[in-house]
This record gives C-alpha cells, structure tokens and sequence, in this order.
C-alpha cells in the first residue's frame, strides 16, 4: 500500500469551514500538510466559528484566515498569511462557491454577477496570485462541478461559472507548465453536504435514479480525489477535469 505524504508542505483550501471545504482540509492535515482554512467572513461570524473551530480540532500545522476570494487584496493576503506561518506555499485548492439558483428568465442581474463572482472570478483571483508564489512543482486543485458540463434546470449562472473553471484550468495547466506546477479541477456530482441534503427529498431521489452507482457521494469521496491530485502520484496528470459522480455524467 502507497501511503500519501504531505509532510512540509503547506496547503490553503478557500471555503473550508464547512462541507467539501472542510473535508478536504482535514484530509490534507491527515496526509501531514500545514493547512490553511480560509473563511468568508459573513456578518455573523458564522463562518469564523466553524473555521476555529476545525482549525482546534486539528490542532498543530493548522489555521483559519479570513479572506474574500472575490478582492485581490485579500487573496493576495491570504496567501501571504499562509506562507508566512508555514514558510512556502505547494497546494491550493479553490472550493469556495455559493449558489442563487433562479430560472434564467427570473434571475436578477444580481443573482447572476454574485455567483460569477465568486465561483469563477475568485477561482481566477486566487490562481493568479498563486501562479507567483507557488513553489515548482506544486499543485492547484478547482472545484468545477457536474452541473458545468450537463446543466441543470434553474442554475444558469452555476453551470456557466463552472464550465469557466473547466476551461481556466485547462489554460492555467499551460502557463504553469514550465515550473512544474499542476492545474486541474474536480467535479462533483451530488454529495451529501449540507447543500445537497437541502435539495427536496422528491429531486434528490430523481437525481439518484440517474447515478449508476445508486446513491449520494460522501465528501470524504471528493477530498479522496483532491488528495491524490495533490500528492506526487499525480505529477503527470494536469489540464484535466476529474468526474467523481457515481458515473451520473461518463
């Protein structure tokens, strides 16, 4: 058996007080990765609660940073932050994303700009700042979704951020190419988060008669993914989208 080591290498995962976020954030620190768990830092503190929280828990080689992956400024800190804590930064992976789902005739200007905003633009912001501070060899993890390569009714602004993170990926793999570091995404199909235990019981069993496999992912399945993408078993694979969905989209 091949175990993962991660040992001396720092990692920053945005929108990881919670969910798919969270799950990899506390595989990376399982697999031995100083990590970063970055939080939006809503009005209530919400988000900060949850972070410290899974930040206690792990204890050692663990941290919270606040940041809004949607200002450069504050990615740009994040990733300061993190380098300065752990000395370098190796992995990133960009998880964070919201959802405002309308049919495409009912949505609002607003509803269309905030999720562009934050599940392609801030993918960008934080690649970017990344691309220059990242270590050779290091590795970058986006979180793309089924939703960017089938659609789904109701989330036109969803699916387009996500098939944007699909083609950004595969451009930045290009770019990054010559210091080694690798660039690809991931695409989750339905995951038993707290996002996809609030889709009504009737649609989500519609949705599981669709999967093969015949039931929900779990999102330790998701962070098993990132893991490997991170880890030099994946030194050669860059530009890709991972489907993990239970064969829903093949």
């Amino acid at each position: 058996m091949i175990d993962i080591n991660l040992s001396g290498r720092t990692a920053v995962v945005t929108g990881a007080s919670q969910g798919l976020g969270e799950a990899t954030a506390r595989l990376l620190h399982a697999a031995g990765a100083n990590v970063a768990i970055n939080f939006f830092p809503d009005a209530g503190g919400a988000n900060q609660a949850n972070a410290e929280r899974i930040a206690a828990q792990l204890g050692d080689r663990a941290f919270a940073i606040g940041a809004d992956v949607c200002q450069p400024a504050d990615v740009d800190r994040l990733l300061e932050t993190a380098m300065s804590r752990s000395g370098g930064l190796d992995i990133v992976v960009n998880n964070a994303g919201i959802l405002r789902d309308r049919t495409c005739k009912k949505m609002s200007d607003n509803e269309w700009q905030a999720v562009i905003d934050t599940n392609l633009t801030g993918v960008f912001n934080v690649c970017r700042s990344a691309s220059t501070r990242l270590k050779d060899g290091g590795r970058i993890v986006n979180f793309a979704s089924i939703c960017g390569q089938i659609g789904f009714f109701g989330q036109a602004n969803y699916a387009a951020a996500k098939a944007g993170v699909m083609g950004l990926t595969k451009t930045l793999a290009r770019e990054l190419a010559r210091q080694s570091i690798t660039v690809n995404a991931i695409a989750p199909g339905l995951i038993l988060t707290e996002m996809g235990k609030s889709i009504p019981d009737q649609h989500r069993a519609e949705m599981i008669r669709q999967i093969p496999l015949g039931r929900c992912g779990e999102p330790s399945e998701i962070a098993n993914a990132v893991l490997f993408l991170c880890s030099d078993l994946a030194s050669y694979i860059t530009g890709q989208t991972l489907h993990v969905n239970g064969g829903w989209y093949v």
